[in-house]
């Protein structure tokens, strides 16, 4: 592999075998053994090849079962692929489900050690980290209690602090963004630039458009286990919003044809007076709103809006410059 290449994917494909009936008692259980199982398979990833480079920060977006949380496992080495190879030039600190390496009856201080031991590291490098995870957690009024007390936000505060200080060449993030509050993303955002500028490299899972535009170098739209797109960060976050909006947009003229058809059916029903009725209302409808498009003093017919540089963007952050461009 490619010294420059921090992680490659080739062809890995991951299928799971969902089982069609649930057990929902131990006699029921007893008896399944001397019956069929019958399964669906659900392709969670499907023939997806990509690399990531060293000191990159890449993003991973697409909608909820789209296969982001798969491929980061299987990044991870939590699950095996079915198909295909990856390749991982460095140590990897992943931070993926809430509770992975932590214990809820252990205190927060004895979670970090055993966090940091699952990641990898010494006695020594704890001891010596240890005040510095805990800071930049900001629980250090709660470092004493059990983690079965403390929110997930809290929960993921420690998580996080304790694999950014695993100091390990990859990060794989999935959603760290999702919980907790502005000040804490603020934070993790600063640490992500700051792995960047060290040469490291971050992967993250997100569903958040700013970040992947603002910060991250590449992107992946992922769509039922397949690669959509991968490119520019600003072009696939584009793309997300557009194949978004592009369903909606499918969604509502699917319901006027169902309206249309519904009128002509009715329509149908009518006979005599109340069809002359019915036809006399809708040439009605028709006339009022030639007469309304008549007396418009202007029509909007686009609206584009632009960053500060002159791009144009449909997702923007508090505080960003925007420049609204509007033809009629």
């Amino acid at each position: 592999m490619n010294k420059d290449i921090a992680i490659s994917v080739k062809g890995v494909s991951k299928t799971f075998k969902i089982p069609h009936e649930k057990v929902s008692s131990i006699r029921g259980a007893v008896t399944g053994i001397f019956r069929d199982k019958s399964y669906e398979e659900f392709k969670a990833l499907d023939d997806v090849s990509f690399e990531v480079k060293k000191g990159e920060f890449f993003g991973i977006i697409g909608r909820n079962g789209s296969g982001k949380s798969t491929l980061l496992k299987v990044l991870a080495g939590i699950y095996q692929a079915d198909k295909g190879r990856v390749k991982v030039n460095g140590m990897i600190s992943p931070f993926l489900e809430l509770g992975i390496g932590f214990n809820p009856e252990l205190s927060g201080r004895d979670n970090v050690y055993l966090n940091a031991t699952v990641l990898g590291m010494t006695q020594k490098q704890i001891d010596e980290k240890f005040d510095a995870i805990v800071a930049f957690s900001e629980l250090e009024r709660f470092i004493d209690q059990k983690l079965k007390n403390y929110s997930s936000g809290m929960q993921v505060r420690l998580a996080f602090s304790v694999s950014i200080h695993a100091n390990r060449d990859i990060l794989l993030m999935d959603e760290v963004l999702a919980v907790g509050d502005s000040n804490f993303q603020s934070k993790c955002l600063t640490e992500f630039a700051k792995y960047r500028d060290m040469g490291r490299t971050v992967i993250i899972v997100t569903h958040d458009i700013t970040v992947v535009q603002r910060y991250c170098d590449r992107a992946m739209l992922l769509r039922n286990g397949k690669i959509v797109k991968i490119g520019k960060a600003e072009e696939v976050g584009n793309a997300y919003v557009y194949e978004n909006m592009s369903d909606e947009e499918k969604r509502m003229v699917n319901e006027e044809k169902q309206k249309i058809a519904d009128a002509e059916k009715d329509l149908k029903n009518l006979k005599g007076k109340e069809l002359i009725k019915e036809q006399k209302r809708i040439a009605e409808e028709k006339r009022k709103l030639e007469e309304e498009r008549k007396n418009k003093v202007a029509e909007i017919t686009k609206v584009v809006f632009l960053d500060k540089d002159g791009k144009e963007k449909n997702v923007f952050q508090t505080g960003d410059d925007i420049v609204a461009r509007i033809s009629y």
